[in-house]
């Protein structure tokens, strides 16, 4: 299938501006969580808040990611994509500035919150754009070229991180997000034009609303992958929320942790774009069931390691690179999976989709990183369930068989 845009023409933003545009949408929100993590124990100890609760500094924002894009996708499917996300774009520059300026920790998290909710409109945004332009195996490779810079952006944040605080406060990770936010935020004003068709703009009724939602919620491969993405996801912002302390009070390396994040980070870049180059010859679904039958042996590895005592650094960070590159080949197919029967209510779909598997992976995650216990076998637990849980639900929403052949719609 051709990788040019079926209905919308894109002349004023090349193929390759165009998918470094929407991984910048799309890394603002890596960025944002994968940064702070450096600077945990310094925004702890100046706001009086120690241990666990310090990942509330994570969780807040992923709570306000997710909660955020329910309202999206229905604006963007009324407004068109081009001012909803210009909207939102300011929103995540003005509350990076208040969360620089947070005098509280209560304070710090609602901003956190908001800038969340903000930040939200550009990753359904980002999506819809991509559905509004391309459709099946050629949707999946933009997307994964564009999960290449999202997925690029965590090897670098920590280390970004611990830069800003050798010369500056922590307030100045916030302050960088503000002056990325604005950049990006430019760039769209100038350059981005609107992807979607005046004949395809949704009134906000009731009844119209709640017919989208009607169609996300109850298409089999629509809710099945979402559902798979929202465990999957669990298991990684579990790892997010609990991985400086696993360096920093298990493995007392904290000089290693940027590197050792980078690294592992990496696994997912690289898988990413090896999935860009395979997916139109092998299918979505080739791919990625045996990506997550590889995340599920990894994950069981990993926790025998855990369980037996003998984890060390590096057979962490090994399993946990070895996970990480499998889920680089399962989330981007995932997604596209998700969103395929429903480019009609794309905004809409990528809304709700987006919800459920940030909001839920969120908790998920926050339960996992929660359990930290001075070992990593929460962690590997909670990566090997997640892994079998959304083995078993690709089961289902499969009907039992794996790996069948894709249909891919004519262009």
């Amino acid at each position: 299938m051709s990788t040019a845009p079926n209905r919308v023409a894109l002349a004023a933003l090349p193929f390759r501006e165009f998918v470094a545009l929407i991984a910048a949408l799309m890394a603002m929100n890596a960025l944002a969580i994968d940064a702070m993590l450096p600077a945990l124990p310094a925004i702890g100890a100046e706001l009086g808040v120690e241990g666990n609760a310090r990942q509330w500094v994570v969780t807040a924002y992923l709570l306000g990611l997710g909660v955020g894009q329910i309202v999206y996708g229905t604006l963007a499917d009324r407004f068109g994509r081009r001012p909803v996300l210009l909207w939102a774009l300011g929103g995540y520059v003005v509350f990076s500035g208040v969360a620089a300026i947070s005098a509280s920790f209560p304070l710090l998290l609602a901003a956190r919150v908001l800038q969340g909710l903000a930040s939200a409109g550009a990753r359904v945004v980002a999506v819809s754009i991509v559905r509004d332009c391309y459709s099946g195996r050629a949707m999946a490779r933009v997307m994964s070229l564009a999960f290449i810079v999202f997925l690029a952006v965590p090897m670098f944040a920590p280390a970004l991180g611990q830069f800003i605080l050798l010369f500056a406060s922590w307030r100045w990770i916030f302050g960088i997000l503000g002056i990325a936010g604005l950049a990006v935020t430019i760039w769209t004003l100038v350059r981005l034009p609107e992807t979607m068709h005046a004949e395809d703009r949704r009134p906000i009724t009731v009844k119209d609303t709640a017919e989208a939602f009607r169609l996300v919620l109850t298409d089999r491969c629509s809710i099945g992958y979402t559902l798979a993405q929202t465990v999957l996801a669990g298991g990684l912002f579990g790892f997010i929320g609990s991985v400086q302390q696993i360096f920093f009070d298990i493995f007392h390396e904290p000089k290693l942790f940027p590197t050792m994040f980078a690294a592992i980070a990496g696994t997912m870049a690289i898988a990413s774009y090896t999935n860009s180059r395979i997916v139109e010859r092998f299918g979505t679904r080739r791919v990625s069931h045996s990506a997550l039958l590889g995340f599920l042996f990894f994950a069981t590895v990993h926790l025998a390691f855990a369980l037996s005592g003998h984890e060390t650094i590096w057979s962490f960070a090994v399993l946990q690179a070895l996970m990480m590159g499998c889920f680089g080949l399962t989330m981007g197919n995932f997604g596209a999976m998700a969103m395929e029967p429903l480019g009609h209510v794309a905004g809409t779909a990528s809304s709700v989709q987006g919800c459920v598997s940030t909001v839920g992976g969120a908790l998920i995650g926050f339960l996992i990183s929660q359990s930290f216990n001075g070992t990593t076998l929460p962690l590997t637990l909670g990566f090997a369930i997640s892994a079998l849980v959304g083995l078993a639900i690709v089961l289902a929403t499969e009907r039992g068989r794996l790996f069948r052949p894709q249909m891919v719609p004519a262009g």
